[in-house]
């Protein structure tokens, strides 16, 4: 039913297992061990990606949260509403809620995949002896299977009986020889999950936290390590073996990318300071203010241009002016009004037109 899940874990799992039984040899169980681990690396490395996607949309969600809380607060009585208000926010800021679970869905099929192919090596649905399992010969099988790390099968679990997850040769019921290599597995599983889970909570902003978040937290923190503390005593020491390089992996890979993503935030900030303060005075600079009365400042001459013509400043049309040509008009104009008013005065008569000998002298230029 699942074998597009089996056929690709087998296969992984039967490359590395190739690799490493030329080193340590087919039957070695540290050919298995490695196996595992380097499946593990090779799954993780393929969603590498995807985990920093992950890790943005979270901080974006973040980022955003009271703009969130306001929504929530606002359509509180309208879920509906509430709901279209929420997808176009996180449209506007480029967030996809589904990208921040899809590692970790993703991670569920090769768990379930895995644990499978562990199983199978000993069960044979079809009753005899198992001649192969998905990507393994019969050969591939009994490697397995003679396989023992501490002289603990990797198939074994301290419990078996149950059909989902138990495997091995042993029958139903508890194996204590087994609890030696498999309890320091479950131990060191469990505290790799809840520093994983906890090292992603301290990074959550405070702002954005709501009850359900609280309780997710929680759930991850404590209920999962816990969970696999107990549990861990129903899985085979290869499932085992998984889950401590998964969560290994996963603490090394949040530490990595945060720091990352922590650098290339403090560089951000960093350049927004630098434009504010390169927009703003400079350090120790006094503010320059009008005084009272003072007349805005006209903007100066252009430089004289080619022909001697100097732009007026505050010409509404741009149109050069000489200076010369502007005092000309202006000792015109002088002369004509200061002409024509003696001329009135001494010969006794308001004819403009008529001007005397003396008055001839005053066209010139005023000092």
């Amino acid at each position: 039913m699942l074998d597009f899940i089996y056929y690709p874990v087998s296969f992984i799992l039967w490359c590395w297992h190739k690799v490493f039984g030329l080193v340590f040899g087919e039957a070695n169980a540290i050919s298995w061990v490695l196996a595992i681990v380097f499946l593990t690396v090779t799954v993780r490395g393929i969603m590498f990606k995807p985990f920093v996607n992950q890790v943005r949309s979270m901080k974006k969600m973040q980022d955003f949260a009271p703009e969130m809380k306001k929504i929530q607060k606002k359509y509180s009585n309208d879920r509906q509403r509430q709901a279209m208000e929420m997808q176009k926010l996180q449209k506007e800021h480029g967030v996809n809620p589904l990208g921040s679970c899809l590692p970790m869905l993703l991670q569920i099929p090769v768990f379930i995949g895995l644990n499978h192919v562990l199983r199978m090596f000993t069960i044979n649905p079809y009753g005899g002896p198992k001649t192969e399992n998905y990507f393994f010969d019969q050969a591939g099988v009994e490697s397995y299977v003679h396989a023992k790390l501490f002289g603990v099968n990797l198939g074994d679990a301290i419990y078996t009986g149950v059909d989902m997850v138990s495997g091995g040769n042993a029958a139903p019921g508890f194996h204590w020889g087994v609890a030696p290599v498999a309890i320091p597995l479950m131990i060191v599983a469990s505290i790799a999950t809840h520093l994983t889970a906890r090292h992603s909570v301290q990074r959550q902003n405070p702002e954005s936290a709501t009850p359900q978040t609280a309780m997710m937290n929680k759930l991850t923190m404590y209920v999962f390590p816990i969970g696999v503390l107990v549990f861990g005593a129903l899985f085979p020491i290869g499932l085992l073996i998984y889950w401590l390089a998964n969560n290994g992996w996963t603490l090394m890979q949040q530490r990595l990318v945060y720091t990352k993503i922590d650098k290339e935030e403090e560089a951000r900030k960093a350049a927004e300071k630098e434009k504010r303060a390169n927009l703003g005075p400079k350090p120790g600079q006094k503010p320059t203010a009008p005084r009272p009365g003072q007349k805005p400042v006209q903007q100066k001459r252009n430089k004289q241009s080619s022909g001697g013509q100097v732009k007026k400043a505050g010409s509404p049309h741009g149109f050069a002016q000489t200076e010369s040509s502007t005092a000309e008009k202006k000792d015109a104009q002088d002369g004509t009004a200061e002409s024509s008013t003696n001329g009135s005065k001494e010969n006794g008569a308001d004819v403009p037109g008529l001007i005397s000998d003396s008055t001839k002298k005053s066209g010139r230029k005023r000092r």
